[in-house]
């Protein structure tokens, strides 16, 4: 639009695109949200994103770690429609923008500088929501951009992409209708030189094709960090200056010297309890050491120097560890770089769900459930991209704190449970069977009741063998592994089934779920600078051996679905109407589908197709409920004999019901085969009586006769009580008519 290009240039607005995929790719600043640290536009399709970053000069007092926030809010507008509720606004965020803030987050936050502590925010806000491009890989490269043209210290840029596969083909942001149909579904952020966050989904596809996809996403980002680069030139601020806060390192060196032998019990005990039960005491000789004979009991120089104390009790303990695990190969349970923990299942536990299992890993443990309901039960949800639709596999994650032994209040799930379930959920849900196959709503709950490392896989674990527990006949047994990485210089060791302290002293966290075929779900968070292919092929294999060893282990407990459900859970049997006949069950105003309910005490479920799915416990309450659907719905038939019911009389004839809410017309002259004067000379309403199908006509209209049945009912009867009369047969005459 002309008149919109020239507002824009007298704006002074700066422009950068790049062809990604199908659409073209726009970077835009200088109009809106100028009083932001930084704010820049993202364009494709008709989908709009405006990412903003703000942030302070200086910490706040106190501020111990890195005070990042990132908000992901969709609105209504943005997809021409106005909120449902009483409010009429949006209210707190959903499951989707929750998920994209993690995915936003991710890969910006190594990236800030060690030791940063002042606030920094991230708001991504779609204005305008075109269901050919989804909006959240377009927030993050807006994120980045933002803090690239910013003046917070920041060592982007990266870029993100969504990459599928369709019929073989890989595409770059996908419109709707091809995500949909993709059996491959990443989301890739990447530098320029690496892949720095991967998160996604497979239908079993094998590793070495992940990798192709990986790669593909890689090559379709680097138009993205150019025009970034190129936007940074022209309109970027100055960045202000940081300078990280330097460590006296005499201290690290105190701690090493004198505390060797505790520094090794600490990062040697394999049980986590009494490992943290040694770093407490551990670090209280640390600093009662400092106090009493380095400082000489001098309580003010020790406060200034307690913050360098800490750091070297942190460090000391973190070199020890890599240290140890690149050289020896030892880690700190002792185990060896590709060796899973210890695996224990317990299946059927609780009696009255409808499917259960305890899944144990080392110290890591899962109660997982499984209940089944109908489709009444399914989850609607709202939105704005891939439009209203209803959820019928459901994976809630639950992480009380006394799984990793701590008190702290409980206010529902937090932004970590809702992305670990996620993962678990997309998961398993490629190996759970469709509608057609399994007409029941399915929730699985996995409660982590311990946790040291990986409660996501050990979810993903427990939710296949729980699902087999049910009878739901899943597609194949899925399994998971969380992966790390300890890499200084060129040494690189990569880790299997990682313990927590690894995770949070190395140097990657990747996930990787699948069945024996290949990879169903994929999560990757690295503080490094990025992994190479190569690296990237070591871990996946080694991922997969991992995978195929857990499933192993989970084959000796179950090896396929029970055949039958729980008793408790419902029986759901499903029967074909013709779809005109729905009206029939349903009845006016619901009052039939009412009282089948009523009646039989089971839920019904129809479809437009006809289909009926009819739910119970109960065997006997479903057949009954079959037969009485049965008999609202049975055709009549043109020449068969029906016993009906006179639901009136007029002048001209009366009207028969043969079949329920199916009447027709019985004219007095198919009365009888003798002409008949008054119609209740020989009906009465209420009277049962014989009647034939004569016609039925264009408009449904049926004609009945009682004369034409009762003589088709006395030829019958006079057929069966006919004797047989022998007829005596003369062979040579037979034989004769033979030769002939």
């Amino acid at each position: 639009m002309p008149g919109q290009n020239e507002r824009l240039n007298l704006m002074n607005v700066t422009i950068e695109k790049a062809r990604v995929g199908a659409n073209e790719l726009s970077i835009e600043t200088g109009a809106v949200a100028r009083q932001a640290a930084g704010a820049v536009v993202v364009r494709s399709a008709d989908t709009v994103v405006l990412v903003t970053v703000t942030g302070t000069r200086s910490p706040r007092p106190g501020m111990s770690f890195f005070p990042l926030t990132v908000e992901y809010r969709e609105s209504a507008f943005s997809a021409g429609k106005i909120p449902g509720g009483f409010f009429k606004r949006e209210g707190r965020p959903g499951e989707k923008e929750i998920l994209t803030a993690r995915c936003i987050d991710r890969p910006m936050r190594p990236l800030f500088p060690k030791g940063y502590l002042n606030e920094v925010q991230i708001y991504a806000q779609p204005l305008s929501i075109d269901p050919a491009c989804d909006p959240d890989v377009l927030a993050i490269t807006g994120a980045s951009a933002a803090l690239s043209i910013s003046d917070i210290p920041w060592a982007g840029p990266v870029a993100g992409v969504r990459v599928v596969r369709v019929d073989g083909e890989l595409i770059t942001n996908p419109a709707k209708e091809q995500t949909e149909k993709a059996d491959l579904n990443l989301i890739v952020v990447a530098s320029r030189d690496a892949i720095v966050m991967v998160e996604g989904e497979a239908n079993e596809v094998p590793e070495p094709e992940v990798i192709e996809a990986l790669l593909f996403a890689h090559d379709a980002i680097i138009p993205l960090i150019d025009i970034q680069e190129s936007l940074v030139k022209k309109v970027g601020k100055d960045k202000f200056e940081f300078v990280p806060p330097e460590h006296d390192e005499s201290f690290l060196k105190i701690v090493k010297k004198q505390f060797a032998n505790e520094i090794e019990t600490v990062c040697t005990t394999a049980d986590k309890q009494e490992r943290n039960a040694a770093a407490r005491e551990f670090k209280e000789e640390v600093r009662e050491f400092f106090l009493n004979d380095h400082f000489d009991g001098d309580e003010d120089a020790y406060s200034a120097a307690y913050d360098d104390i800490s750091w070297a009790i942190e460090k000391s303990r973190k070199e020890f560890v890599r240290t140890r695990i690149l050289k020896d190969g030892a880690r700190i349970d002792g185990r060896d770089l590709t060796t899973v923990r210890p695996i224990d299942i317990n299946l059927g536990w609780l009696p009255r769900v409808h499917g259960t299992s305890l899944f144990t890993r080392g110290e890591t443990q899962a109660s997982v459930t499984v209940t089944l309901g109908t489709q009444e039960d399914e989850q609607k949800i709202e939105d704005f991209v891939m439009g209203s639709h209803y959820r019928r596999f459901m994976l809630h994650y639950n992480f009380p704190p006394y799984s990793v032994g701590e008190a702290r209040p409980i206010r529902g799930p937090g932004r970590r449970e809702i992305g670990h379930g996620n993962l678990a959920a997309r998961s398993v849900e490629r190996v759970v069977p469709d509608f057609e196959t399994f007409p029941y709503t399915i929730r699985v709950v996995s409660d982590i009741t311990e946790s040291n490392g990986s409660s996501s896989m050990a979810s993903v674990c427990g939710a296949s063998l729980a699902l087999m527990d049910a009878g739901v006949p899943i597609t194949a047994p899925i399994a998971g592994v969380a992966m790390g990485l300890i890499q200084e210089g060129d040494d690189i060791a990569i880790l299997t089934d990682i313990l927590g302290d690894e995770d949070h002293l190395g140097d990657m966290d990747f996930k990787v779920t699948g069945t024996e075929q290949g990879v169903c779900a994929i999560q990757m968070d690295i503080k490094i600078e990025g992994l190479t292919r190569e690296v990237w092929s070591r871990a996946l294999n080694q991922a997969r051996d991992a995978r195929l060893h857990v499933l192993n282990e989970m084959a000796k407990a179950i090896t396929a679905s029970r055949p039958e459900l729980s008793t408790f859970a419902p029986r759901i049997v499903s029967i074909w109407v013709k779809p005109d006949r729905i009206r029939d069950i349903i009845g006016p105003g619901g009052k039939m589908i009412k009282s089948l309910t009523e009646q039989t005490g089971v839920s019904i479920n129809i479809e437009d197709s006809g289909r009926v799915n009819i739910a119970s416990p109960d065997e006997k309450a479903c057949q009954h409920a079959i037969d009485l659907i049965k008999a609202l719905t049975r055709e009549v038939e043109i020449g068969k004999i029906y016993l009906g019911t006179v639901k009136s009389i007029k002048e001209f004839g009366a009207f028969v019901e043969i079949l329920p809410g199916q009447e027709g017309l019985l004219h007095i002259s198919q009365l009888h085969s003798d002409r008949v004067e008054r119609v209740t000379d020989i009906l009465q309403e209420g009277d049962e009586v014989l009647v034939k199908v004569l016609e039925i006509d264009s408009q449904g209209k049926i004609r009945l006769s009682r004369k034409e049945a009762i003589q088709e009912q006395s030829a019958r009867i006079a057929e069966q009580e006919q004797p047989e009369i022998p007829v005596e047969v003369d062979e040579e005459s037979e034989a004769s008519e033979a030769t002939a």
